[in-house]
């Protein structure tokens, strides 16, 4: 567990009696999104000011739901702690805010008007890490994303006032496909703590074994299973990105950049000759530079935003 999040929990967990104002809540959820790592900015420059508290507070929702399953080290007291986490959401819902981040998102509830379904879907995912490590087949992988990643999509396309079933279907795509990537791209961190996220069917199909994986064994076998898994995800993102046209303008930068970077975690990943067992492949920064750049110029209609794809403003 990290000092951080042990000093939090001590204060702010099942035993705290610490009480926080509005104020002082939503400044340490911008402390806690400032502080963490990420491949890229949760809150860039680009994302409208009066958005900014929402955001915040919504990820440091997710940040704590992460950390309660992942930093903790036992599963059982991970399981008893997401419980007690779900109870401080439904009090939150309740009016009865007790939690600095539950204080905090308490008014973006109510402004975006967010149902509790994509904050209660969050917790399933992570309540499902302390039961399932592997993963048998790649529907099953795809189900666990439709907690762990697309609720985040959703409260975005609520923070957005343009959630509908067609732009939440292009959600589900995207952030299915930035999970996957995020998968591939930490084969061997989630090896560390004892996950698993390639099928088991896929991993048999090319021949790796769990001996060799869990060995973190490169091979010519593993380099053809990582490309049929990055393959795949591209192409997810790619019919996920017409999403981007039918964001709000003030948005539509931060969700395009979010899936350039995507497609630049499995770019790497294949200029690794998809080695990532060796390393983490990253995005540098000054190819966040470039990718932002992209992003705002496709916005102006100047470059294409993928295949089929209509910029606002432009034509078919």
């Amino acid at each position: 567990m990290s000092t951080m999040f042990a000093h939090d929990l001590r204060r702010y967990g099942p035993h705290a009696t610490t009480r926080v104002s509005p104020q002082e809540a939503r400044a340490y959820c911008d402390r806690l999104t400032a502080t963490h790592y990420e491949n890229f900015s949760v809150v860039t420059w680009m994302t409208p000011r009066a958005l900014r508290p929402a955001f915040r507070a919504v990820y440091s929702f997710c940040r704590w739901s992460d950390d309660l399953g992942d930093e903790v080290g036992d599963r059982a007291q991970s399981r008893e702690l997401l419980a007690w986490w779900r109870e401080e959401l439904k009090a939150m819902y309740r009016g009865e805010a007790r939690h600095p981040v539950m204080i905090a998102l308490a008014d973006v509830v109510q402004e975006y008007e967010v149902p509790i379904a994509p904050f209660e879907a969050l917790i399933s995912a992570f309540e499902q890490d302390q039961e399932i490590t592997e993963y048998e087949t790649y529907e099953q992988l795809l189900d666990y994303c439709t907690r762990s990643a697309n609720p985040v999509g959703h409260l975005v396309l609520y923070l957005g006032r343009c959630h509908t079933p067609h732009t939440a279907e292009l959600s589900d795509r995207t952030c299915t496909a930035l999970q996957l990537a995020n998968f591939w791209q930490d084969v061997a961190r989630d090896l560390d703590i004892g996950r698993i996220y390639l099928p088991r069917e896929d991993r048999e199909s090319f021949g790796v074994t769990e001996a060799d994986l869990r060995a973190l064994k490169f091979s010519p076998a593993f380099a053809d299973l990582l490309a049929f898994q990055v393959n795949r995800t591209r192409d997810l993102f790619h019919r996920g990105w017409p999403l981007v046209a039918k964001m709000p303008l003030h948005l539509a930068i931060d969700v395009d950049l979010f899936t350039r970077g995507g497609l630049a975690i499995l770019d790497r990943i294949v200029a690794r000759g998809y080695d990532v067992l060796s390393s983490r492949p990253t995005v540098g920064k000054v190819a966040k530079v470039g990718l932002l750049a992209r992003a705002l110029i496709s916005r102006m209609g100047a470059l294409p935003i993928a295949p089929g794809v209509v910029p606002l403003g432009g034509k078919p």
